[in-house]
């Protein structure tokens, strides 16, 4: 899991995380995010609390890369996202015994994987299409860019904060108190 040479985004999801990560305009110093890294660790988790799952988009012929040392940087922190994902994924049809083993006891069983690292690109692009669509896509001005980040920042504290309790949380996972 996450040990391939280089992770590829491909189609306008490539193009959206490569907006994402570029300037605004030339004085500024970066993007929204630093590194395609930065986008890769956040849109997953936007894409599952904005119940956003994308298939792969192929209408656009352009792609952008994530080298396989930035991703060992990572890895704690992708195997972490990954394993929340498959925890909470499909909580209302599979049994937690089948969502523990996608989450901890199928990393290197790559067939069994497969659809559990569907799941996650799915939403790691659904999260890349909402911070795009939320943060860049009406942006005309420098205004617009800042209006826009501060709105995104607020609609998601919103929605979130002081909403998630351990009990919650344990609802979510369907286990028990």
């Amino acid at each position: 899991m996450f040990d391939k040479d280089m992770i590829f985004i491909r189609g306008k999801h490539g193009t959206y995380m490569k907006e994402l990560v570029a300037k605004f305009n030339p004085e500024m110093k970066q993007g929204i995010f630093a590194r395609n890294l930065d986008v890769y660790l956040l849109a997953p988790i936007v894409g599952k609390l904005y119940n956003r799952y994308v298939e792969t988009d192929t209408t656009v012929d352009d792609e952008t890369r994530i080298h396989a040392k930035q991703i060992d940087s990572a890895r704690q922190q992708l195997e972490a996202t990954y394993r929340m994902l498959m925890l909470l994924e499909d909580k209302d049809t599979l049994e937690v015994e089948e969502r523990c083993n996608r989450a901890f006891r199928y990393d290197d069983n790559d067939e069994k994987r497969k659809e559990c690292d569907k799941i996650f690109d799915g939403y790691m692009r659904g999260g890349i299409e909402v911070l795009y669509e939320k943060i860049l896509a009406s942006a005309k001005t420098e205004d617009d860019y800042v209006k826009n980040l501060y709105d995104f920042i607020v609609d998601f504290t919103e929605r979130y904060k002081d909403k998630m309790d351990l009990d919650e949380i344990r609802v979510m996972c369907n286990l028990k108190k």
